[in-house]
């Protein structure tokens, strides 16, 4: 997956600035796929110099004009072709496994220190999300089309979450009972 499909699913759910844009990677996609916001704004004006979106200037008062981007039939055509592709398994790589299983060649202390802190995150990124499925999908059932969609998106992040902690959990439980 490039940026630029990223990027033409947010636009195809609201059109934006790229300033709205990259508030929404940090609010939300970011947490799947992560992107700088002069990566965003750089792709933005590939995907507008290729035809995928087009650009409206809006003038504001006191405050710079600023564009506001659109998924154009060229660029839908192209998330649809995406969309329908299919998708490898992505590997596992994580920094913090192979700190794991090296733990025995270095500080196993210092090791200890940092899956706490990993633990830390996950738990604080669980509440969050359990947060967000709270405040925005109350009922599930009644969900369909593209909030269906997103609510299962946060589901699966949610169930990540709890496999990392119950994973970390487990490993500084057996290096403390030996």
């Amino acid at each position: 997956m490039a940026l630029e499909h990223a990027l033409l699913v947010a636009l195809s759910e609201q059109s934006l600035s790229g300033l709205d844009l990259a508030k929404r990677f940090d609010r939300s996609i970011g947490f799947f796929w992560n992107a700088t916001h002069q990566q965003i704004y750089r792709v933005l004006a590939r995907m507008d110099a290729d035809g995928w979106v087009d650009v409206t200037t809006v003038t504001q008062q006191g405050r710079p004009d600023k564009k506001v981007y659109a998924v154009t039939p060229v660029g839908a055509e192209v998330l649809r072709a995406w969309l329908a592709a299919p998708t490898e398994v992505e590997p596992l790589r994580s920094e913090l496994a192979v700190k794991l299983r090296g733990a025995s060649f270095g500080d196993r202390d210092a090791v200890l220190d940092v899956v706490r802190a990993n633990l830390a995150d996950h738990r604080l990124r669980l509440e969050h999300y359990r947060h967000l499925m709270a405040r925005d999908y109350p009922d599930p059932t009644a969900l369909d089309g593209l909030e269906l969609d997103q609510h299962l998106v946060l589901r699966g992040g949610i169930l990540m979450e709890e496999a990392w902690i119950a994973w970390l959990d487990e490993y500084l439980t057996s290096r403390q009972a030996r």
